[in-house]
Formats: C-alpha cells, sequence, structure tokens
C-alpha cells in the first residue's frame, strides 16, 4: 500500500493550478498547469488501500486505483502504467474529461476530501508518452475473422483496440473527416487538446487497425454490405439525436442544437476555416441545460467574445453537501464549478423556457421563462415569476435521446427498447446474430468510462463469437451494470 499514514499527515487536496481566466479565455489550450511532481505523489500517498476498495465499485472500468496510486507514491512509473492501462486503454481520455465516480466513492471521502485519483491517473500516462512507455502492441498472429467497427468514438476506439491486439483484422468506419467521433469534435481544445487524441490513433494504426474516415455508413456502405463482407459487426454510433425544446420561437434564426455550434467552433480552434460558422461573438448567449456539454458551450462562447452567457437549468440549484437520499459511496448531485462556469456567466437554476421572441428579421432576440417549482407530477411554473432576458444566440444542450435510426441501424434490423436505444444482451449482441453494440447506442448518453468499459465488454462478446469459445478478453461490465451510480 501507499504510505499507512498518508491520509493521516496530509489532509488537504491538492489539485494543480488553472491558468488565470484572463489568459486562458484569449486561446484554446487546456485549462489546467502542470503539477508538481511531489505534491502529486504526496497526493497518492493518501490512498488507504482499503480492505474493500469502493473506488474500483465507484469505476465502470474496475481500475485498480489502490495499486497504481502505491507505484506512483513511489515512483514506479513503469509499472504503474502497466497497472492502468491493464483495466483502461485510454486514461488520457478519462483522467481529462472523466467527472470521476471513483473520487465519491472514495473511502476517505467519508470524512475526508478524496484522493485525487484522476489527477494521478493523467500524469501517469503523460509520464508514459513522455519516456516512450506507451508502444504499439500489434498481435502475434492474425485470426482471419474481419470486424467493422462503426464508429469511432471512446466506445469504438476501445473495442478496436481490443479486438486488434487479439489478432482479429479490424475496420472502423468514421463518417467525419477525423477519427475521434465526439472527442474530436464535440469536446473543445480548452478541456483536451486533439493532439492527445491523435498520437492514441497513431498507436492503433500502427498496432494494425484499419481507420476509414469519411464514410457514411448506411449510404455507400449499407447493412447488407457490411454483413457480406465482415464476420462480425459493432456499432458504437452513439446517441446523437439531441433532445429539442418544443416552444413557440424554436425556429428562430439563431436557435441552435449545441451539437450543431460546438463541432465548427472546434474545427476553427485547430486552424481549419469553417464556411458559415455561427459564433457567439458580440451576442448575448443564452445556454439552455447545466451539464457538461452545457459548460463547453459557456467556455467556447467566452472565447469567442460573447456580451453576455446566461446558463438555464430546470432543476434547483444543487447543494454544497451530499443529500440525505445520496450517501457515499454513490455520485452525488452537488454543486460543481467546471473550468469555464470559473470564466464568466450566469447561471440560474430553476426555470423553465416559455417562448422565444424573435425580431422583424426572424431572428431570435429575447428568452421568456418562469421560475418552476417541483411538485408531485413534475415542474409547475411560479405565478408572478415570468420574465425576458436578451438573447441573440440560444444554445440546446439538453441531452440526447438514443441513436439515429435512420440509415445502418434500420437497414440491420435491430430491435431497439422503449427508450429508442438497441436491444443487447450480456454479451452485448444485437437481437441479429453477428451484430454488437457498445457505449451510448445501447446503453442511452453516458459518461466517457461508461463508454470505454462497454467497448472492452463487448470485444469479449465478440471474440467469443468469432473463436467460438469463452474468450480471454476482460469483460468488466455487464450491460445492465450500473454500480454506485445514483
Amino acid at each position: 500500500m501507499a504510505d499507512p499514514q498518508g491520509f493521516l499527515k496530509i489532509r488537504e487536496r491538492e489539485l494543480p493550478a488553472r491558468r488565470p481566466v484572463p489568459v486562458r479565455i484569449k486561446d484554446w489550450k487546456e485549462v489546467y498547469q502542470e503539477q508538481e511532481l511531489g505534491q502529486l505523489q504526496r497526493q497518492a500517498s493518501r490512498c488507504m488501500d482499503c480492505g474493500i476498495p469502493f473506488c474500483h465499485s465507484g469505476c465502470p472500468l474496475g481500475n485498480l486505483i489502490p495499486e497504481w496510486n502505491d507505484l506512483a507514491w513511489k515512483g514506479d512509473w513503469h509499472d504503474a502504467i502497466e497497472r492502468l492501462h491493464a483495466t483502461n486503454n485510454f486514461p488520457e481520455f478519462t483522467g481529462r474529461l472523466c467527472p470521476a465516480p471513483c473520487e465519491t466513492a472514495c473511502v476517505l471521502g467519508i470524512n475526508q476530501p478524496a484522493v485525487t485519483i484522476k489527477q494521478v491517473e493523467v500524469t501517469t500516462i503523460e509520464r508514459a508518452f513522455d519516456r516512450g512507455n506507451v508502444q504499439p502492441q500489434p498481435p502475434e498472429w492474425l485470426t482471419g475473422k474481419t470486424v467493422a467497427v462503426i464508429g469511432s468514438g471512446p466506445a469504438g476506439l476501445a473495442v478496436a483496440q481490443q479486438l486488434t491486439r487479439t489478432g482479429h483484422t479490424v475496420a472502423v468506419y468514421e463518417r467525419a473527416d477525423k477519427a475521434g467521433g465526439l472527442l474530436r469534435y464535440g469536446i473543445p481544445e480548452f478541456k483536451m487538446e486533439k493532439s492527445v487524441l491523435d498520437r492514441r490513433l497513431r498507436q492503433m494504426s500502427a498496432e494494425g487497425t484499419r481507420i476509414r474516415t469519411g464514410v457514411k455508413v448506411g449510404e455507400e456502405l449499407t447493412g447488407d454490405d457490411l454483413r457480406k463482407r465482415y464476420d462480425a459487426v459493432v456499432l458504437a454510433v452513439g446517441s446523437t439525436v439531441p433532445r429539442d425544446l418544443p416552444v413557440p420561437g424554436r425556429e428562430l434564426a439563431g436557435v441552435m442544437q449545441a451539437m450543431d455550434y460546438l463541432p465548427p467552433a472546434n474545427r476553427v480552434a485547430v486552424g481549419e476555416k469553417v464556411e458559415g460558422q455561427v459564433t457567439a461573438e458580440g451576442k448575448h448567449v443564452v445556454v439552455i441545460g447545466g451539464g457538461d456539454t452545457g459548460a463547453d458551450c459557456i467556455g467556447t462562447a467566452l472565447r469567442q467574445g460573447a456580451a453576455s452567457v446566461t446558463s438555464l437549468e430546470i432543476m434547483p440549484r444543487p447543494g454544497e453537501e451530499r443529500a440525505a437520499g445520496q450517501p457515499w459511496p454513490t455520485y452525488p448531485m452537488l454543486f460543481r464549478v467546471a473550468s469555464a462556469h470559473e470564466e464568466g456567466g450566469e447561471r440560474v437554476y430553476a426555470v423553465s423556457t416559455t417562448e422565444l421572441v424573435g425580431d422583424d428579421e426572424g431572428k431570435v432576440a429575447a428568452l421568456r421563462l418562469t421560475e418552476v417549482e417541483r411538485g408531485d407530477t413534475g415542474f409547475a411554473p411560479v405565478a408572478g415569476s415570468e420574465r425576458e432576458i436578451p438573447a441573440d444566440l440560444v444554445l440546446l444542450a439538453m441531452g440526447f435521446v438514443g441513436p439515429e435510426r435512420a440509415g445502418v441501424v434500420e437497414q440491420l434490423g435491430v430491435d431497439l427498447d422503449e427508450r429508442g436505444n438497441i436491444v443487447r444482451g450480456n454479451d452485448y449482441q444485437t437481437s441479429v446474430p453477428g451484430v454488437f453494440v457498445a457505449g451510448d447506442a445501447g446503453r442511452g448518453q453516458s459518461l466517457i468510462v461508461w463508454a470505454i468499459a462497454e467497448g472492452r465488454a463487448a470485444a469479449n462478446g465478440v471474440d467469443a463469437f468469432l473463436m467460438g469459445r469463452p474468450s480471454t478478453l476482460p469483460r468488466p461490465i455487464n450491460p445492465t451494470d450500473r454500480p454506485l451510480m445514483v
């Protein structure tokens, strides 16, 4: 274990500093500064190596957290990355983007600030890349079996890497011009610079994974084509149908889905030219939705020079401490301040949009809202609380309701559940033999850590199907598992 008295001697939780707000909103670089190594190792020493490490259950990947905390504390970075990669293909993604349910499940968190698990994770993988300890792992032999993976987000990349290393010939299809899915075009540069994604894609290509971009599966390559060409197909298409806002004025110019706004902004941030891009410069921006996508819109709008940014959330403001119904080690709903919230804008809770008001040119000019109270049957407006706020650009960041049905999903004929997600069994196989699903397309909108975990688990099912025997690949989760998450 790490220092047996570490959590007694070091009680404070220390994280790397964020770059000053006036500096970082002038560029698109990641917001965190590098943490002093000794400080990080002291944080790792606080890990208690508990008799029952609940962080394992809090993490969908089942990361061996006490083990690599101990190795990081000792400075054994080579073995630390080996233990981290044993359960997580892409710790450089989760170390930056995961909300760290492992930390809310940390035993130390019962009466002290939790261990900074996420920061130890990202430092471990970054030191491994810097020292050349992340090398391609091509298979020793090929099985002769072929697999098509549709979608190059975290679930698709995880299943592809696992199956390639096992010896199967894997092709990943992506309709965008570059691979990465939402990791590339949905996550702003200030949260994860795309060089981090590109170096991992280079490793996968060197291992033998064939990444084919700019291919619209369902059009130029149909479901029938996939079944004829490949021994197995994995749908990792994500949950990309956005939840809409059915209020008067929704059709006005300047009202758009977050995922129509963020990808062009992310392209421009890395030097690409985008014609007809909608920017927030000089505009009063209203973001509807208080989750991670909403925060991404806030940070992007501020960097584009918005005149003001207001974030609306229908739920009441969360508390600073755990609610009675969300005890340790569950993941609690707490008031959290993302880097984007720190940079500016106003956060308004317990309100609902009633109308979007346009000007004479058909452009949105204002948003009408009302305060709401939550009752037994839903949210009810508070009488006399109606008001209007200026809005030149309204971004809808209210989540997603399932995968796109038109195209390859319909062509393959897979069953859908009542929520519109693709039905799968314990082996991640759909109702169509040889067709599998991983990630948000089957689970519904979720976290990046769940996507990677499901990709790894689906790879086990695919390998067993192809080889006709139990797979030796790890299978960390059941599709219905939701450990310690409320």
